[in-house]
């Protein structure tokens, strides 16, 4: 497959989820494999995410290939849910979704479902007052998601997407980028017993993902509206907020 431009890419990380099973293969480390390569940092900004989606008005909340469940955990960890509210939790594969089930540990706010987040059938237009999105947005056709996004959220329901993003700095965003480009390769190696596709994927995501500023565009360009967004780590991820007019 031709590599786009980091500019045009859809696809940053160019995977496709019905080509590679690799969330299913991994799933039991992928936990791991987040601590590794993050140094355990993605748990804070997760937890910024939870605080900023604790600290909007919502009755329905929606997060998108939500892997282990790490940021609904925590969501009901800083907030207490009232009976009205309710947490759809999705992810295109089985197998992380089990795991995040196990560990809601039968929480009956939240509901589990198998969606891939390009086409969420069964979630009806304008039901959502929020929409959340974590480190998925690098191995996705973006404009797909913001489009879903935009059909299933309410008039005025709020977009929340953490996601990998540029140091302020060139050179040392460069630094970062040669250094993931060796420590990624060998950690996930060593982890998953020699599955390439576990650094792959996210290391080529990471490479050609847009920057802060070209990401706000983007969903600004697709009609969300007061979008901004917050740089943590220096800048290596941000957190976008959008709102869909309304």
């Amino acid at each position: 497959m031709p590599v786009e431009s980091r500019s045009s890419a859809a696809n940053a990380a160019h995977f496709h989820s019905q080509a590679d099973d690799v969330f299913g293969r991994i799933a039991s480390r992928y936990d791991l494999l987040s601590d590794l390569f993050s140094f355990g940092i993605h748990r804070l900004w997760k937890r910024r995410v939870a605080t900023l989606i604790a600290r909007e008005p919502w009755t329905d909340l929606l997060d998108a290939a939500a892997g282990t469940g790490d940021v609904v955990l925590r969501v009901i960890r800083q907030q207490r849910l009232q009976q009205h509210q309710k947490i759809i939790v999705s992810d295109v594969s089985p197998q992380m979704l089990a795991i995040a089930q196990r560990r809601a540990n039968g929480n009956p706010a939240l509901e589990f479902r198998v969606l891939d987040a390009h086409a969420m059938h069964g979630i009806a237009d304008a039901s959502l007052d929020m929409y959340s999105i974590s480190l998925g947005l690098k191995i996705c056709d973006r404009k797909r998601i913001y489009s879903e996004a935009l059909r299933v959220l309410r008039p005025g329901g709020r977009l929340v997407a953490l996601e990998a993003s540029n140091i302020a700095w060139s050179w040392l965003h460069r630094a970062y980028l040669a250094y993931m480009s060796v420590c990624m390769p060998v950690i996930g190696w060593i982890a998953t017993g020699g599955d390439a596709s576990a650094y792959r994927y996210p290391l080529r995501g990471i490479q050609d993902f847009p920057a802060a500023e070209a990401l706000a565009a983007e969903l600004e360009a697709v009609g969300f509206e007061d979008v901004a967004f917050e740089r943590l780590t220096l800048g290596i991820v941000a957190i976008h907020l959008a709102r869909k007019p309304g």
